[in-house]
């Protein structure tokens, strides 16, 4: 479920889809397209009320609304607003997708999604791909990954939520014995319910007098240590764990817009208020003063958008 209020981007209260889609059309008709335009409207409407304008553009111009916003707009801009106009449970499915096929898997995509969605997105993920592409995930998942890391994806993607094992099997497997017994982290991490996992990792703590994060960096690597770490960071918050992805994204040479602009639009809707108060308090910036200094333009402005507000 998404919590109530939580994100940046809201339904319009006086919504009239005709009205928008006319709009749309007016800023993309005759020399030149008014970004501004498309912009402003797309950020101030819900999904839900976006795929209204989709459709009822259709009926009026007999268009194709993503089509004609592929043919006016270009680069990262592009990427955005065609990602604000999927709705989310497609996003994902595409993204998943895409981290999948070609050359290499993006292991970071997966990682992203299946250890941030609930045990119940993770279902409906599951039936939308096979639906969409008319293949199994999880197969798909395996023919692509090993070892691991292939186990917690397949857990994961079970939305198995019973935890079973306790922290002293963790901490045996950890820190008391030399060499790693990294089925034990697989298994308990994997199954997992997030208040039951925040206890966990306490009474790890207290046996080991280490934090889980510091085992896991310790004891792993690779995707499977990038897994780890996300389930432990899910299970303890959510939000602080994309307001970290948001500032790698962008920290350092180069930013990762594929990472920057899945968060920002995967969370609009949900928890981009509680996403930049976590980001306030681990970094010396604001999440809004960040985008401004990595990114320009147009897909500058977009962001700034979703991000509705600055905590300097």
């Amino acid at each position: 479920m998404l919590q109530a209020g939580r994100g940046t981007v809201k339904a319009s209260a006086n919504f009239n889809a005709s009205a928008d889609a006319e709009v749309l059309h007016k800023a993309m008709k005759g020399l030149g397209t008014d970004e501004d335009a498309i912009l402003q409207l797309l950020t101030a409407r819900s999904n839900a009320q976006r795929q209204e304008i989709k459709n009822t553009y259709k009926t009026l111009f007999g268009k194709d609304l993503i089509d004609d916003l592929k043919g006016e707009l270009g680069g990262k801009f592009e990427t955005v607003i065609v990602a604000l106009m999927t709705p989310p449970l497609a996003y994902d499915v595409m993204s998943l997708r895409n981290a999948i096929k070609g050359a290499g898997t993006d292991e970071k995509v997966l990682v992203q999604i299946l250890a941030s969605r609930t045990p119940q997105q993770v279902k409906e993920i599951v039936a939308a791909y096979k639906q969409e592409y008319d293949k199994d995930l999880e197969e798909d998942v395996c023919g692509d990954t090993s070892g691991h890391f292939k186990r917690l994806l397949v857990i994961l993607l079970q939305s198995a939520n019973v935890v079973f094992l306790f922290s002293q099997t963790l901490f045996k497997a950890g820190e008391q014995k030399y060499g790693t017994d990294e089925q034990s982290f697989v298994t308990i991490l994997g199954n997992r319910s997030a208040e039951h996992l925040r206890k966990v990792f306490d009474a790890y703590m207290k046996l080991s007098g280490y934090e889980m994060e510091e085992s896991i960096k310790r004891e792993t690597s690779g995707g499977l240590r990038d897994l780890l770490l996300a389930v432990v960071k899910c299970a303890r918050s959510v939000p602080a764990y994309f307001a970290e992805t948001l500032y790698y994204s962008m920290k350092g040479a180069g930013t990762d817009d594929d990472t920057l602009i899945r968060v920002m639009v995967t969370r609009s809707e949900v928890d981009m208020l509680d996403i930049r108060s976590e980001f306030r308090k681990l970094f010396a910036c604001s999440l809004h003063s960040m985008i401004k200094g990595d990114t320009n333009g147009d897909y500058r402005k977009a962001l700034l958008l979703l991000c509705g507000g600055d905590d300097a």
